[in-house]
């Protein structure tokens, strides 16, 4: 069920800081989401193209909510990974499946306490 590591993301209160910051180790940015807050203010979210090209990611978020890592995992399909993990009652379910930009994200946390952000379409 589980593809691949898709991404890590950090928060960061500055996000441009941290993107010349990371350029300078050698990544590069390879897209941007803006999304606005319900407070009428923009947060941003940068992914970070390592220098081997395909693979994980590194994001940067600069959400002032959300300031923890997030580890997000590549599915097949979104919502049938939360139909079938649903019948499994280790599994805590924080967020199920929702549309972004690019597909479909659910958020659980497994037994052990740690929290995967399921990304696919």
């Amino acid at each position: 069920m589980f593809k691949k590591l898709e991404c890590v993301c950090i928060h960061t209160n500055d996000i441009d800081q941290s993107l010349t910051f990371y350029a300078s180790m050698g990544l590069r940015k390879h897209w941007e989401i803006q999304r606005p807050l319900d407070n009428g203010l923009t947060w941003r979210l940068l992914g970070l193209q390592f220098p081997q090209g395909a693979g994980s990611e590194l994001v940067l978020s600069n959400h002032p909510d959300n300031r923890f890592t997030e580890i997000e995992i590549l599915v097949d399909d979104v919502q049938e990974a939360c139909a079938t993990l649903s019948g499994n009652p280790a599994v805590k379910w924080i967020r199920t499946p929702f549309a972004t930009e690019s597909g479909h994200v659910a958020v659980m946390e497994a037994p052990d306490g740690n929290v995967f952000v399921l990304v696919g379409p």
